[in-house]
């Protein structure tokens, strides 16, 4: 473990994303977090570790990765805010998390927003949203809303409401799979005065599916607020259609709705976690023949130039070898074509 906090001090003093993982999550894994075993790269091996602990493979930039893959720069009209669907605004609340995901893609950007918005922030958000009649929806997102305490995160669900009145929250936090006790009865009581809203979490292997998981998604479900899940295909976590098909069975049993299945983004430092898109399609093509149209969720990949959420298959226009690599030429809805790199 000693080797852990020498890496995250060392990816710390560049801005990088730093460690911190609760023990409730340590103790999913089936091994022991401070000699747990570790692939070539540095990556442990155990599903849950290798989400949680810092590795060297991190420090290693690849071909066409960015520190904003998803270019939220270009599309944030104000510090904290994105707008890149017209119908939806993102807030960043925090860059803080219970858990930091080493896969995440804004790895290069939480360290620099640590603190909960403020209340100029706040102010500056609700004013936009009162010149914005065609936003129908907020995503409160982060790092975890839900690292914040219930008075603090209804304060900005109370402005946000004053702002435009009856406006759809989606809150956008791992808690409930990382932190599961955050969920308490008063956070439940709190957020049933705010619906219409939606609970979107990331849960990325059947590890992850604890009976106290279960419990917590009971008592959300049973306050009224549906649940929806998001997962990102990670090479050797859960790039397998066994692994999937367990994960996405469990969360519709539980009563969450799979929501996406995503392709890695081309965040830096995340190499060693992305898999090929060819693999990722085979994967999905044994997933449909497996799962019910309830089970399954839709595959997507956000395009490297910003230009959005492509779905998948349907987005494939082909695969161009370039020597032993390549690159997938992607169709966006308004018909513009976009790379996405073929790694091996």
């Amino acid at each position: 473990m000693s080797d852990d906090i020498t890496l995250s001090k060392a990816l710390e003093q560049k801005g990088l994303l730093p460690y911190a993982a609760p023990a409730y999550w340590l103790n999913l894994a089936s091994e022991d977090y401070r000699n747990c075993r570790r692939d070539e790269k540095g990556v442990p091996l155990d599903p849950i570790l290798a989400q949680a602990l810092p590795s060297p493979a991190e420090l290693i930039d690849a071909p066409m990765e960015s520190k904003d893959p998803l270019y939220e720069k270009e599309h944030s009209p104000l510090p904290r805010l994105v707008h890149q669907y017209s119908s939806r605004l993102l807030i960043r609340a925090t860059g803080t998390c219970p858990l930091y995901c080493r896969h995440c893609f804004r790895r290069n950007l939480l360290p620099s927003e640590k603190n909960f918005i403020t209340d100029i922030e706040i102010l500056q958000a609700e004013r936009y949203l009162q010149n914005h009649p065609e936003v129908r929806e907020v995503l409160v997102s982060g790092g975890d809303p839900l690292t914040a305490s219930t008075e603090v995160l209804e304060k900005l669900f109370a402005r946000l409401r004053r702002a435009r009145p009856g406006i759809f929250l989606r809150l956008c936090t791992r808690a409930p799979v990382s932190l599961p006790e955050r969920v308490d009865e008063k956070l439940l009581s709190m957020l049933k005065n705010y619906k219409p809203m939606r609970i979107v979490l990331q849960a990325n292997h059947p590890k992850e599916l604890s009976s106290l998981f279960l419990e917590k998604i009971e008592k959300i479900l049973g306050a009224g607020i549906p649940v929806r899940s998001q997962t990102v295909l990670l090479r050797g976590i859960n790039d397998d259609a066994d692994t999937l098909e367990s994960l996405f069975v469990g969360l519709s049993r539980a009563g969450v709705d799979p929501y996406y299945l995503f392709q890695g983004d081309l965040a830096t430092g995340t190499a060693h976690f992305r898999v090929p898109l060819s693999r990722g399609l085979a994967i999905y093509q044994e997933l449909r023949t497996r799962l019910s149209g309830l089970e399954m969720p839709r595959y997507a990949v956000d395009a490297p130039d910003g230009a959005g959420k492509l779905y998948l298959p349907e987005s494939v226009v082909s695969l161009q070898k370039e020597g032993q690599s390549g690159y997938w030429l992607l169709r966006a809805p308004d018909g513009s074509l976009h790379r996405y790199p073929e790694e091996a």
